[in-house]
């Protein structure tokens, strides 16, 4: 367990970007990690320091602002580009926002499942889709309410139909890992990749137009 909380700090190490001279792949990586490490080094106080330990709170609340911040713009310009390519908002949010935001679960359920940690792995991205249901969505959506005093409305015409298949892809991969025993081999995760292209491909076909399912 220690070696995958040393892992995590590696990763997360704010010094992670090579000096250039390195190739040229840590040459780029160091341009394009630089602006942000930079700006987090200077609005981020790093609490790893003795001196700056009781700075904890300032540091995850400036955290949770950076991410918002992120989270604005990726969605603003998801939007923009979903428009000149003329993709429909929930494509993009199935494919390419779905992808971007997921990114951190999977590198963290890589560092602790190479310590074997796999239940940690497991429970960490079943438990950040839970927390952004629960969490991520109503709470923005509660603090609208009580400023503004009226309901959010939500544009979600598909919702009732990507819920009931979201349920079936659910008992369909319970089902799948039991057969294997409960054993994530090579073949369950070829099965799981199979499983995510056929839900994207039929999602995307409903959004076309090209798969009409009656009363979803």
């Amino acid at each position: 367990m220690k070696e995958a909380d040393q892992l995590v700090e590696d990763e997360m190490e704010l010094s992670c970007c090579p000096p250039p001279g390195t190739g040229r792949v840590g040459t780029l990586k160091f341009f394009v990690l630089l602006p942000i490490l930079l700006v987090l080094k200077l609005t981020l106080p790093d609490v790893r320091a003795g001196s700056k330990a009781y700075w904890y709170p300032v540091t995850f609340v400036g955290a949770l602002l950076w991410v918002g911040a992120a989270s604005h713009f990726m969605v603003a310009w998801s939007a923009i580009i979903g428009d000149v390519f003329a993709i429909p908002p929930a494509v993009m949010g199935l494919t390419f926002l779905a992808a971007g935001t997921s990114v951190p679960d999977l590198l963290t359920a890589i560092i602790v499942a190479q310590q074997g940690e796999a239940d940690m792995a497991v429970s960490c991205s079943i438990g950040s889709n839970i927390f952004s249901v629960l969490v991520g969505l109503p709470l923005p959506w509660m603090l609208f309410n009580l400023y503004y005093g009226r309901p959010v409305l939500i544009g979600a015409e598909s919702l009732f139909g990507s819920v009931l298949i979201l349920f079936g892809m659910l008992a369909l991969v319970i089902g799948t890992v039991a057969c294997f025993g409960w054993r994530m081999t090579r073949c369950l995760g070829g099965c799981m990749l199979f499983f995510y292209a056929v839900f994207v491909a039929q999602d995307l076909a409903r959004a076309y137009g090209y798969l009409v399912i009656p009363g979803l």
